[in-house]
C-alpha cells in the first residue's frame, strides 16, 4: 500500500514512530498528549487517538489512566505476536525448541568471539533468572538467551532471539514449566556464561547446543494435555 493508500490515522501512526525515533524516546518515555500532537499534526484529537491505538495495538505506546501516553516495550519489535494462535501442545513447544537450535548455539559462537564487556556482566546476572519459576508475560527482568545474543555486538540477532521468545511466549513459558529443574537450568547457564566470559567459541556453541537439546528432550518425555494455555 502506498502512502497515498493510506489513512490519516495509518499515517499519523507513522509520524508518531518518527517522533519517538528522532525524540530518541524509549520504552517508558513519556508523550506528548493526545492534544499536543493535533496540535502539531493540525488534525482533530480523535484522530490522534485512533493512530495511538492502532500503536498500541502492536505495543509500541502504551495507555496509563489517570497519567498519559508512553512508549511501550513493542517500539523495537520486528516480529509481532499473534494472541489468536491455537493453544500450545507439544508439537508446537517442540516446533520453538528447535527453531532455538538451529539459531542460538551459532550465537553463542558469536558471542564468546566478540564478548561485549558490559553485557557479559550483564549475561552473569540473567543467569541467575534460572532460578526463579517461571511466570507469565514473557518479558520481565533479562532473559538469559536474549542477553546471550546481545553479548554478540549484533542487535539484529538479539532482536531475532528477543522476538522468537515472544511470538512464542506461550510455548515458552510451557518450556520453563516442563525443564523444572531450576538447579540444573541455573548450572547450565553459568556455564554458558563462563565459556564466553573465557572467549571460548567452541565450549559456548556446544554448551548451548547440549542445553537446548535437553530441553528439547524434556518437552518430548513429558505428559501434554489435550491442550494447553
Amino acid at each position: 500500500m502506498s502512502y497515498s493508500e493510506q489513512s490519516l490515522s495509518e499515517r499519523l501512526a507513522d509520524d508518531i514512530v518518527e517522533i519517538i525515533r528522532t525524540e530518541r524516546l524509549g520504552p517508558g518515555d513519556a508523550l506528548a498528549s493526545s492534544r499536543e500532537l493535533a496540535r502539531r499534526f493540525e488534525v482533530t484529537t480523535p484522530t490522534v487517538r485512533e493512530a495511538l491505538r492502532r500503536l498500541e495495538a502492536t505495543g509500541v505506546v502504551e495507555f496509563r489512566h489517570g497519567s498519559g501516553t508512553y512508549v511501550g516495550e513493542g517500539i523495537d519489535r520486528r516480529l509481532l505476536a499473534n494472541p489468536h494462535l491455537p493453544r500450545s501442545d507439544r508439537e508446537s513447544v517442540l516446533e520453538l525448541v528447535e527453531a532455538r537450535l538451529v539459531v542460538e548455539p551459532a550465537i553463542a559462537a558469536a558471542a564468546a568471539r566478540t564478548r561485549v564487556p558490559e553485557v557479559v556482566e550483564q549475561l552473569k546476572a540473567a543467569s541467575v533468572n534460572a532460578l526463579h519459576p517461571p511466570r507469565e508475560p514473557y518479558g520481565e527482568g533479562l532473559h538469559f538467551h536474549v542477553v546471550l545474543a546481545a553479548a554478540s555486538g549484533n542487535a539484529l540477532l538479539r532482536e531475532t532471539v528477543e522476538a522468537l521468545l515472544h511470538v512464542r511466549a506461550r510455548e515458552q513459558v510451557e518450556i520453563r514449566h516442563r525443564y523444572n529443574d531450576r538447579a540444573r537450568d541455573h548450572a547450565e547457564h553459568v556455564e554458558i556464561y563462563e565459556a564466553v566470559r573465557d572467549g571460548d567459541v567452541h565450549a559456548a556453541e556446544r554448551l548451548t547446543r547440549e542445553h537446548l537439546t535437553a530441553i528439547r528432550d524434556a518437552i518430548a518425555s513429558a505428559e501434554f494435555p489435550e491442550a494447553v494455555r
